[in-house]
């Protein structure tokens, strides 16, 4: 079985590779771990500066992970791709991997406060359980392989 693995080395993404692992292992799954750099709208110094720090800092995600899958017995590549994160994964997923599965980590950001933030962090959940993020949501209508979004814990 091959599993597809959007992977930017998110707390979130890190739970959804546990996770795959878990509940796929008897399944001998080969797991590709697929991220993506955004290119930086404008070409300034101070841009390409950060778009190479943030390649750099995928690399290192993609390769603690694939330590991850190598210590836990488990097969894996990984794909390191340019462009927007929900047009890249949906060609990596139909024309590049062809994966049996594609799995993403809902994204979640986390906000420490009190009541009042905490409460309001509630109700931007709720809503967000009715709805999908952007790239999950863009996915979840175009890609032709089975998707399972991950929830955040």
């Amino acid at each position: 079985m091959k599993i597809m693995i959007a992977y930017d080395g998110s707390r979130n993404a890190k739970l959804a590779l546990v996770q795959t692992i878990t509940m796929f292992r008897e399944l001998k799954p080969q797991i590709i771990l697929v991220a993506v750099a955004e290119n930086p709208r404008d070409i300034t110094a101070s841009n390409e500066d950060m778009f190479q720090e943030e390649l750099e800092e995928l690399k290192n995600h993609l390769l603690e992970a694939q330590g991850v899958c190598e210590k836990e017995g488990v097969s894996s590549e990984t794909l390191l791709l340019e462009g927007d994160a929900r047009k890249m994964l949906l060609y990596a997923a139909d024309s590049k991997v062809k994966p049996d599965m594609l799995i993403i980590a809902r994204h979640s950001d986390e906000v420490d406060g009190g009541l009042i933030a905490r409460s309001l962090t509630y109700f931007v959940d709720e809503l967000d359980y009715m709805t999908f993020g952007k790239v999950s949501s863009f996915l979840a209508r175009r890609v032709q392989c089975p998707l399972l979004i991950l929830p955040s814990r």
